[in-house]
């Protein structure tokens, strides 16, 4: 059995990591130097239902990633507006503890390797061609999982953002997201904002150095600071911008919120230098380079795959889907548990055995299960969708599924008969 992953985010690391516990041989290409995409410069987990999520996703026995975030958190229990006992991960460290993790399980791991084409025949894809370096390489497989993200490349960002800002994504130095659903000829779907496409990212870097001692301490000492902003220093309406809507709350609109992930994370999709730089304590702030954080952030959810409950691609035989390209579905802990699951039923595919689709009592189920659904209106094109809040936090307090008792939790994987199923051969 051979499973090839296109894209080394949280959502490809994880549908790579199922595949092999399930003995499958498993190829994951990246098109830049580093595994975990946004991961990179992300950092929050366990906020909200994310909480619930992780021990769910533990108790199926697919948790191996988020005990690696546990165990590389800066801060734990932290409290933010809207947001409680969250974990901060040092973005500086995470990578490669995830990337050696991924090559000791015997994944092999091609860094540098856009995709640049796919053979197919009728509706089976047979391989995928690109270039890693100058050399071209080709690489069959019998089961391919897109986890390209939606993110870039630049035309998107000028065309529907503030223009490229440098992200993390890099595209001129390594190339564009290519998507596997989209040369295999499946018609995306685009998330709307407003007249507009995408969302926009929804925090920028600071460099530690550059904040006053008294910020730069608390930030160190406990994970958060927040500093008012003076009226005139507010700008009203920009976190319609964000995709990370669970933080679009006046506290983030009102005030400076940041959050320490190795580096300060500033939690808005920009602010201006000049105007940052007249807040006391923000005097020598200097956003961490390349990144254009004065001007804007990348825009992503231009390009999500239909797909069913299992994953699968709608229109092609062999072709899972996961993280951002399974729908509006914001956050690290999202991209793990879809991941987990298109890796899984990947190998089920290869073995012609029936797909695992999750119940939608688990939190996990019910988010995949409910996005499905959504994206297929008008309406839920419009939305985002995370264990931490906004729209499907809401969904699950009011249907009894958001729980931060790891026993309780644990059972309600057991009552539906899936009590370490991600580590079963």
């Amino acid at each position: 059995m051979k499973v090839i992953i296109a894209g080394g985010g949280w959502s490809g690391c994880a549908a790579a990591l199922a595949a092999r516990k399930n003995e499958a041989q498993v190829v994951l290409l990246e098109r830049t130097d580093m595994l975990l995409g946004t991961g990179l410069v992300g950092g929050i987990m366990r906020n909200n239902g994310r909480y619930t999520a992780t021990e769910e996703l533990k108790a199926l026995g697919g948790g191996e990633l988020l005990e690696l975030t546990d165990e590389n958190s800066l801060h734990r229990d932290v409290e933010f507006p809207g947001h409680h006992h969250a974990s901060l991960y040092n973005v500086a460290k995470m990578e490669p503890m995830v990337k050696n993790f991924l090559l000791t399980k015997g994944i092999d791991i091609l860094c540098q390797a856009r995709i640049t084409d796919l053979e197919m025949k009728e509706s089976r894809i047979l391989a995928v061609t690109g270039k890693q370096g100058d050399e071209v390489y080709r690489v069959e497989g019998d089961v391919f999982i897109d986890a390209t993200g939606t993110a870039g490349p630049p035309a998107n960002c000028n065309k529907y953002g503030n223009g490229c800002v440098m992200c993390i994504l890099r595209c001129h130095a390594f190339g564009g997201r290519v998507s596997l659903a989209a040369k295999a000829g499946v018609k995306e779907m685009m998330a709307r904002r407003g007249d507009s496409f995408g969302a926009m990212s929804g925090s920028c870097k600071l460099l530690k150095e550059s904040l006053a001692p008294e910020i730069l301490g608390e930030l160190n000492r406990t994970g958060v600071v927040l500093v008012a902003l003076p009226e005139s220093g507010i700008q009203r309406g920009k976190l319609a911008l964000k995709c990370c809507q669970q933080y679009a709350l006046p506290e983030f609109e009102e005030n400076i919120v940041l959050l320490d992930t190795g580096h300060a994370k500033l939690m808005t999709p920009f602010f201006p230098l000049d105007a940052l730089r007249e807040i006391p304590g923000f005097e020598n702030a200097r956003y961490e380079d390349p990144y254009a954080g004065g001007k804007g952030n990348s825009i992503r959810y231009i390009g999500m795959a239909p797909r069913d409950g299992s994953l699968k691609v709608l229109g092609i035989e062999n072709l899972f889907c996961a993280g951002e390209k399974a729908g509006p579905l914001v956050g690290h802990t999202e991209a793990v548990c879809t991941g987990t699951l298109a890796g899984y039923n990947a190998v089920k595919r290869v073995k012609g055995e029936k797909p695992l689709v999750l119940p939608d009592s688990l939190a996990i189920g019910d988010a995949i299960s409910y996005v499905q659904k959504q994206v297929m209106t008008e309406e839920g094109l419009g939305l985002k969708y995370t264990f931490s809040g906004s729209v499907f936090f809401e969904r699950m307090k009011a249907r009894g599924l958001y729980s931060t008792d790891t026993g309780k939790i644990q059972d309600r994987v057991g009552l539906a008969g899936l009590t370490g199923v991600f580590a079963e051969k």
